[in-house]
């Protein structure tokens, strides 16, 4: 028995109908994906890996990396999909952490990875030998035994001081997930879901690709997000999943509009607040109502609004089937009365099994009950809708990516000039969040600022690089000499 293999990917052996689309025009029937999937298998079990061992990939958007995960599943091996901007650096961090025992990454980055890690590296793409091995495997493999409780992969998720921490989910987190989103969203083989989307994190990976793979679905599989593709795109799809960037950057191109939209059978937005202007502007100009959701890496998806009901903007809508949410006091988890302003706390099938190797941390912010502290801000209504209103921890998230300021903040302190740092998120149309830098200089020093720009990009993948920087005198500070975050976001929302 392995579960998650037996529900997404066994069911579709010697399938005929479109599984993946490429930007290239290749289509991979469903047959065909799990035959590639099962020479993956071949690959990671021959390079040593037993159930339970690391699979670290840093590789592009391709059918095979998606073919590599399902493989992942069916070997019995954990998945740790990586950031394709992440830079040596920050990979070097992953792996030390992970240990893993294979290391799978695109061409180009091969000699960079061989050279900080003492596990075996292989390549995916054109002439890769991950690659190129597969070819030559059968394309049947046994699939490994896992019961639920099992890990399946690894995401590394990021806090507000030290360093990113490894969410252990499980075959059972992920398949529960996945079959409340798709029976909640009403996906079927007859939709095709233009995947825009990166798929090293739970959006793109989990959410988008194990509910295609459930219902049967197609999937149009986009390099990236294309303006212009995603516009040729519409008239033939059902289905759009995105982040609050993909739908202002709809809105800001003239050809978008209930012409391109009329076969369109719903819009999904996450990974970032989508402010409520977007959502109006979006029902006007094409007549459809986004529908958004909220989740995290620890828990993958949490709650969602209706698919037939109202979608409110400004709401994350109701619990998921089979998980409890409720807002408490943060002080002292005592559950608060609806309306109140307190944090999420969620229990359910789909919670993470822990962090790895942090058994304090786990403990931290796992109850013994099960319930798992977001950190997140909320209130709930008197029908259980959840509004979101603001995040305990200094999180940023930057165009559905996950920035912890610390991380940034020490790469700027070392700079010269620099005294002392504070980086925080504010409101922005496209991106969900801005990053924004306040600096402090040291005595009698002027900063360069286009210098400093040039000396951190190099160090921190393009995402977490501030867009803007604010010279200060000095940091906001309570009376403990705590920086006031609020403040700042408060000072500078503009």
């Amino acid at each position: 028995m392995n579960a998650l293999y037996d529900a997404l990917f066994a069911p579709h052996t010697g399938g005929t109908s479109p599984f993946l689309e490429t930007d290239e025009g290749a289509v991979m029937s469903y047959g065909a994906f799990v035959e590639r999937a099962a020479q993956m298998a071949h690959v990671i079990a021959g390079a040593g890996l037993v159930p339970g061992d690391r699979l670290v990939v840093q590789a592009p958007k391709t059918a095979d990396t998606i073919a590599l995960y399902a493989g992942a599943v069916q070997a019995g091996a954990v998945y740790l999909p990586l950031n394709t901007a992440y830079t040596a650096t920050e990979v070097d961090y992953f792996v030390g952490d992970a240990k893993p025992r294979l290391i799978v990454c695109d061409p180009k980055d091969k000699d960079r990875i061989a050279g900080e890690s003492a596990a075996a590296v292989m390549t995916l793409g054109p002439g890769g030998s991950l690659s190129s091995e597969a070819d030559d495997k059968p394309k049947t493999f046994e699939t490994v035994k896992r019961v639920p409780e099992d890990l399946a992969a690894l995401l590394y998720t990021s806090g507000t001081t030290g360093r990113s921490k490894g969410a252990m989910m499980s075959h059972g987190n992920l398949l529960s997930n996945a079959r409340a989103l798709q029976t909640l969203w009403q996906i079927t083989a007859d939709d095709r879901l233009i995947h825009a989307l990166p798929i090293f994190h739970t959006h793109g990976l989990f959410v988008a690709l194990n509910t295609s793979l459930l219902a049967g679905a197609s999937v149009r599989l986009m390099a990236g997000f294309d303006l212009d593709r995603l516009l040729a795109e519409l008239p033939h799809s059902t289905l759009l999943m995105g982040v609050p960037t993909f739908y202002t950057r709809l809105l800001a191109d003239a050809r978008f509009g209930r012409d391109l939209t009329q076969r369109m059978r719903l819009f999904i937005s996450g990974s970032a607040p989508l402010l409520a202007e977007t959502h109006t502007a979006f029902e006007e100009a094409t007549g459809h109502r986004i529908l958004e959701r909220y989740g995290m890496t620890e828990t993958n998806m949490i709650t969602s609004n209706p698919y037939t009901g109202d979608r409110i903007a400004g709401t994350v809508g109701h619990a998921l089937p089979g998980v409890e949410v409720k807002i408490t006091n943060p002080e002292t988890g005592t559950e608060l009365p609806r309306g109140e302003i307190g944090m999420i706390e969620v229990r359910g099938a789909n919670v993470f099994q822990g962090y790895w190797k942090m058994p304090e941390k786990t403990a931290e912010e796992l109850r013994p009950n099960g319930f798992f502290l977001t950190g997140d801000l909320a209130t709930m209504d008197t029908d259980g809708r959840v509004t979101i209103v603001g995040r305990a921890k200094d999180l940023i998230i930057s165009g559905g990516f996950n920035i912890y300021p610390k991380e940034v903040e020490d790469v700027l302190n070392a700079q010269p000039g620099v005294l002392e740092s504070a980086v925080f998120g504010v409101p922005h149309a496209d991106f969900g969040e801005a990053v924004i830098a306040a600096l402090v200089p040291e005595a009698d020093t002027d900063i360069d600022i286009d210098q400093l720009r040039s000396s951190v990009e190099p160090m921190l993948a393009r995402f977490k690089h501030p867009r803007y920087y604010k010279v200060l005198d000095a940091l906001p500070r309570n009376t403990m000499g705590k920086v006031q975050k609020n403040v700042l976001r408060a000072n500078h929302r503009s």
